[in-house]
């Protein structure tokens, strides 16, 4: 559990800094796990967090057996692949597999909770996407050996790279998610668009059943929180525009002073010394 534990605080932080500069910024996580309507219905933004979260959970249990601290389970297996030249595996990876493993029992437990089939079903492949995700990212790393840092020799194993790598991924796939219907093909029921015209579903899409409120204005039915005292930029043309994010209400600005180190100097030795600058900033919120 210590491992969730790390996996699920991780997955808050991630989801605020990803969509800190757009309407909504998963300021609802912070109720996990009492997650409110926004990541209970099958929007876009559950999309996200499901996936993240899964990814979050096997990449921190794949960690922390290559760390020895889960007592069942230790490094990852050698790859099957021979070595690149001069180098050998080694090293402790790790343990994708099994962090896969019980990374899906554990979120796809949580996925038959929902109540709706539907909803189940949404969850538990976007749950999918996020392992996979992960699962592509294992790359291999090296150490050097050899006289003089000459690297005759080196040493490699498979690693996962940072969450923060994982969560780019996804968001990009967050912005192209498809909207989906739950219904009867052939034998058994499937995710279809819900689009006549729109591309299949693949096993890499991240899809969702409703779509989202605008996130302008707070509507606790649907999780909404508004934009109003958010900090826009003015300057900006992206989602983080006063005009975007504002929702074409307007905004204020005032003035900030600010206190900032300035004029460093290296004092010999070993320190720097700076002084301290006052400046003002303008700041622009929405109305």
């Amino acid at each position: 559990m210590p491992s969730v534990v790390r996996a699920a605080r991780r997955t808050q932080q991630l989801c605020q800094q990803s969509f800190a500069d757009m309407r909504w910024n998963c300021s609802s996580i912070q109720r996990a796990p009492g997650f409110g309507p926004d990541l209970l219905t099958g929007t876009r933004e559950a999309a996200f967090v499901h996936a993240l979260a899964a990814a979050a959970v096997a990449q921190s249990i794949a960690r922390s057996c290559a760390s020895g601290e889960l007592p069942r389970c230790s490094c990852g297996p050698a790859p099957a692949e021979p070595p690149a030249p001069a180098s050998r595996w080694g090293g402790c990876g790790d343990n994708l597999s099994h962090g896969l493993q019980l990374g899906a029992a554990f979120t796809d437990g949580s996925a038959r909770a929902a109540a709706a089939p539907g909803l189940r079903a949404v969850n538990r492949h976007n749950g999918a996407v996020g392992r996979a995700v992960l699962s592509d990212s294992l790359d291999t790393r090296c150490k050097c050996h050899g006289v003089s840092g000459s690297c005759s020799v080196k040493t490699c194993w498979k690693g996962l790279p940072d969450l923060g790598e994982i969560a780019s991924d996804l968001k990009s796939r967050y912005l192209a998610a498809l909207k989906v219907t739950h219904r009867l093909v052939g034998p058994r029921k499937q995710l279809i668009p819900k689009e006549g015209d729109a591309r299949p579903v693949t096993e890499m899409d991240l899809v969702y059943l409703i779509s989202s409120p605008d996130y302008c204005t707070p509507n606790p039915q649907l999780g909404s929180l508004g934009t109003q005292d958010r900090l826009c930029n003015r300057s900006s043309v992206g989602s983080d525009s006063c005009d975007l994010l504002c929702c074409g209400r307007g905004y204020n600005t005032y003035t900030e002073e600010v206190q900032e180190r300035c004029h460093c100097r290296y004092r010999w030795c070993c320190s720097v010394v700076c002084r301290r600058c006052r400046r003002s900033l303008d700041r622009h919120v929405c109305k």
